[in-house]
């Protein structure tokens, strides 16, 4: 196996909602690929905790872009979207093709836990990942075609999924430090 395609797909111009571009599966996935994505995972809490450090409590509740999640919510939706995503990869593991509950995820970035203190969903989304990144380190090489079954998108491999949430750490953290830039914090 041998890396053919980017992980991310190039943007044009800079995007607000996409600041480091779309997520994009590659066509071929290789031991190298996965070690890299599980590598990002465990670094995801800090890469966060990085984007939030020193930010007031206004600074937190300002959109990342107009329309958009404030900073704090983004931070509890990462954690939420995580949790969802580990146990996914369990339910994949351990029964065929499962079907997995879809969820609202801007009625989640709404309810009154997404304006607890960041420093929540940080701690949640490092201890998260220390046991995401041990349960991934574990799969054989012929469990990451595994699939779970997505009501509204159909069936999901593992491996692809891995590349998608190491993404998509990456995608709010940078929606973060984006802002920041912008606004000169």
């Amino acid at each position: 196996m041998s890396h053919v395609a980017p992980e991310v797909a190039p943007e044009v111009a800079p995007n607000l909602s996409y600041p480091i571009g779309k997520y994009a599966p590659p066509e071929v996935i290789d031991a190298a690929m996965l070690e890299a994505w599980i590598a990002e995972l465990a670094t995801t809490a800090v890469h966060l905790r990085e984007a939030v450090a020193g930010l007031s409590n206004a600074q937190l509740d300002t959109p990342y872009r107009p329309g958009g999640w404030t900073v704090r919510q983004t931070v509890h939706h990462v954690a939420d979207s995580h949790m969802n995503a580990y146990i996914r990869f369990k339910l994949a593991l351990t029964e065929e093709n499962p079907v997995i509950s879809a969820y609202s995820q801007p009625d989640w970035a709404d309810l009154a836990d997404s304006q607890l203190p960041v420093e929540v969903s940080l701690i949640l989304t490092e201890t998260l990942h220390q046991r995401m990144v041990a349960l991934l380190r574990s799969v054989k090489p012929n469990q990451w075609a595994r699939t779970f079954r997505h009501p509204e998108m159909g069936n999901r491999r593992i491996d692809v999924t891995v590349g998608l949430y190491a993404w998509h750490g990456k995608h709010h953290a940078a929606h973060i430090t984006e802002l920041r830039k912008r606004n000169g914090w």
